[in-house]
């Protein structure tokens, strides 16, 4: 009824990150997303939307061939000129900027940025605050790994005294924990 369905939001961290390849990374979100679909039982959707022009609309239809799926209605929205790309169809499809059906696609595409770019700040922000860590001297990944398994993230990392952080973290001197406790006091 055109109104969001957040239980059924997924969030996909990209694996094949050779390249920064757009088309490549469309079509390995609809092939997880829909190959799963199909093997848990679950419905497909009436209609799959995908964020661009041509070859994004492409790299779908073809990626959704390619995991052997059924036929589903897959269209392009490309954002500029907000014009509907069809399979099959040489040009793309121009709608009325008042038109109810165009502001439907134009709210879903941009409920779905919403949610991708939440998405990645939070990644983002995760590898920064990680990264401190590896800036401290006699701080290595293992180290980094049992402070982030014992207390979660830095930020709860940074409210524990050094002697707290030298007791309960297995290889941590207290010199270390000081050293620790310093840095993320001043990186706050």
């Amino acid at each position: 009824n055109g109104k969001a369905s957040s239980k059924d939001y997924r969030r996909f961290r990209i694996r094949n990150k050779e390249t920064s390849d757009d088309f490549a990374m469309m079509a390995e979100v609809i092939q997880r997303r829909y190959k799963r679909l199909q093997e848990e039982g679950r419905g497909l959707p009436d209609l799959i939307i995908v964020d661009g022009g041509r070859g994004q609309l492409n790299a779908a239809i073809q990626a959704l061939a390619g995991e052997g799926l059924p036929p589903l209605p897959v269209i392009g929205l490309a954002k500029q000129q907000e014009e509907i790309y069809l399979p099959h169809k040489e040009e793309a499809l121009r709608l009325s900027r008042h038109n109810n059906g165009l502001k439907l696609l134009q709210a879903i595409r941009d409920e779905a940025h919403r949610f991708a770019v939440g998405y990645h700040r939070t990644l983002r922000r995760k590898r920064i605050s990680e990264s401190i860590l590896t800036e401290i001297n006699g701080v290595g990944p293992k180290t980094k790994e049992a402070l982030l398994k014992k207390y979660g993230s830095v930020s709860k990392i940074r409210k524990i005294s050094p002697s707290d952080m030298a007791d309960n973290v297995k290889g941590l001197s207290y010199r270390t924990a000081e050293r620790i406790a310093a840095h993320l006091q001043s990186h706050s």
